[in-house]
């Protein structure tokens, strides 16, 4: 019985393609400039967003958390959008890190109505002054949910009338990209600064990219730096990173419908799973014991997350078979009898 693991687009395995790219890289120290891999990805993704800069990091938190340390002041607030990656699921960096506090809006399927973030702008000297502005698309909690273009340009120019830097966690922003039918530099737009990940969807080993303008490059690198960024001869990672930015969007689409199928599947069976939010490869659902529903899946071969006490999700990616949503329905089928 071949594992069907639905836990996470981060579980994907570098490519054969990938593999040589890594064993092959040329390579220099990166912390010096002089990583020519690196450069080259760095340069790659700056064009493809449409910005002039883009500085290449281990991780999506630590890209989040350096745009929060050069966006803000101690004792700011960062505007979020409810269940915001950067707060749930960055340890608690934001307040040991920047000494920000976030200031949630609420926003059904991921999405702020742009009247709320303008309400939540604090300039009261009674109140923490408002010093950052953030969206996530794909927004992981709500479901892998997408926001509008017109809702962020909404969103930007509250921000612009504010006289607010707004960044965008895009961890998943090429999900957003293929769901909406959109270059990626079109989700990109508009905002000072964009996080993207390679290492999810897109399929690299490790690697995530702070893109803004030349004007913060300088402090962009030594806040990585500071937070123990500086990775060396990373060009043997960023190889990888190259293939997963030119090739790794192309498969998004087949992940989408197969998190599609899935869901489909999922409420035939008669579990609680909102359709509606089922948007790109994740599949959220409702059940009684998470944890418990998580582990009899587990010895049936199919291997999901417990996203709380009674929450579940089940995220498609390039590594499964085509076959993964049918041959995970018919397993699960037998444990809800």
């Amino acid at each position: 019985m071949r594992i069907l693991d639905f836990r996470s687009d981060t579980v994907t395995r570098p490519s054969p393609a990938m593999r040589r790219a890594m064993a092959e890289a040329e390579v220099g120290d990166d912390v010096y400039r002089e990583d020519p891999t690196v450069n080259r990805l760095e340069a790659l993704a700056a064009e493809m967003l449409g910005f002039e800069r883009a500085v290449y990091m281990p991780s999506g938190t630590m890209t989040n958390q350096v745009a929060l340390l050069v966006h803000t002041r101690r004792g700011q607030e960062v505007i979020l959008t409810e269940g915001a990656h950067v707060y749930e699921f960055e340890p608690g960096a934001m307040a040991n890190l920047s000494g920000a506090s976030p200031r949630f809006v609420p926003s059904p399927y991921g999405v702020p109505d742009p009247e709320e973030v303008r309400r939540a702008v604090h300039t009261s000297p009674h109140q923490a002054p408002t010093g950052l502005i953030a969206l996530e698309n794909t927004h992981n909690t709500a479901g892998g949910t997408v926001v509008p273009l017109e809702v962020q340009r909404a969103v930007q120019a509250v921000a612009r009338a504010a006289g607010l830097p707004v960044h965008l966690d895009g961890a998943r922003l090429f999900n957003a990209a293929v769901a909406l039918g959109v270059e990626g530099r079109e989700v990109a737009a508009g905002f000072d600064t964009v996080s993207i990940c390679l290492s999810k969807g897109l399929g690299a080993p490790v690697g995530s990219l702070l893109l803004g303008p030349a004007e913060l490059e300088g402090e962009i690198r030594r806040y990585r730096k500071m937070l123990g960024g500086g990775m060396r001869q990373a060009g043997v990672l960023a190889a990888a990173g190259l293939i997963a930015l030119t090739e790794g969007p192309k498969a998004l689409a087949r992940d989408h419908a197969l998190a599609r199928e899935l869901a489909e599947g999922l409420v035939r069976l008669g579990l609680d799973v909102d359709l509606k939010s089922v948007q790109t490869n994740m599949v959220f659902a409702r059940v009684e014991d998470a944890p418990g529903f998580a582990a009899r899946l587990r010895e049936a071969g199919v291997l999901i997350n417990a996203l709380g006490p009674e929450r579940v999700r089940f995220v498609a990616h390039r590594d499964l078979p085509d076959e993964a949503a049918a041959e995970a329905l018919a397993r699960i089928a037998p444990l809800l009898g």
